[in-house]
């Protein structure tokens, strides 16, 4: 199992708060927020959740967890986007044991040059909207030199994240406090990607819920490929085999909800 090291403990009401990092790989340490229900029977069933896109680089997990001192765009921004709720934070208040990464260019796992300004760094409260904005459209336009990176490399976007990912579950398992029987995992738009692919590639997920993101190849080329088939989602060779459905169809017989916006421009109706 990935060693943890606990940075700290924070009681918030209804759940206790662990803020820590595990390995993922022996050099590499991620950063995650773990979510203990107070009031449930442990162990308690545990629930990955896996944050969105939505072209905000400079936060992750963060998204999905409650922080009364989190600067004033992300509380903005989950107002407008999500109804001011953290989905972590409420799934820990129905009595999961929850546990949310920053996935990789995202969060404190962001890309931050030498030179870059202090603010980029250390993302003070006092941040600007414009220095936030000017942040996350540079992350934007890096995605594409960050994959071909990888690329050169030998390896591909969506290999490092559900790597993360599935090391996650396992330590998640792993705890006294989680029945690893009963685990599931969830997420929006690039985590509802995650989310799918996670539970059809480890039979450890007993359910999987994807909001926001499945299509399939041949009608999402005609149209909102960039955005939709972008390099952080892109492995080479797939389609000479499966479709994304046919991955999703993995997770048979095991359980999996895709929830898909009627109103979603990203992604084509027919696919």
């Amino acid at each position: 199992p990935p060693v943890p090291q606990v940075i700290r403990r924070t009681d918030k009401g209804d759940y206790v708060e662990e803020f820590l990092t595990f390995q993922t790989t022996p050099d590499l340490r991620v950063p995650a927020f773990v979510l203990v229900p107070k009031k449930a029977q442990l162990p308690a069933p545990g629930v990955v959740v896996l944050h969105s896109h939505d072209g905000i680089y400079l936060w992750g997990k963060e998204k999905v967890v409650e922080d009364e001192r989190e600067h004033p765009y992300l509380t903005a921004f989950k107002q407008r986007s999500y109804g001011s709720k953290s989905i972590a934070s409420e799934l820990a208040r129905q009595g999961y044991v929850v546990m949310a990464i920053d996935m990789f260019y995202w969060g404190e796992r962001r890309m931050v040059l030498d030179d870059d300004p202090p603010v980029y760094r250390e993302r003070p409260l006092s941040m600007t909207e414009q220095d936030i904005r000017a942040f996350n459209q540079r992350a934007s336009q890096d995605e594409s030199l960050v994959a071909r990176s990888l690329f050169t490399a030998g390896i591909t976007w969506p290999g490092v994240m559900l790597w993360d990912d599935i090391r996650t579950l396992d330590y998640l398992a792993a705890r006294p406090d989680v029945d690893r029987n009963r685990l599931g995992c969830v997420g929006l738009s690039v985590g509802g990607y995650r989310s799918f692919l996670l539970a059809a590639l480890d039979e450890r997920i007993k359910a999987a819920v994807d909001v926001g993101w499945m299509t399939s190849f041949g009608s999402q080329i005609k149209d909102h490929v960039v955005n939709t088939m972008g390099l952080s989602f892109h492995i080479n060779g797939l389609y000479r085999y499966v479709d994304l459905p046919d991955i999703a169809g993995l997770i048979a017989p095991r359980a999996v909800l895709v929830i898909n916006g009627s109103q979603d421009r990203l992604f084509a109706l027919d696919g």
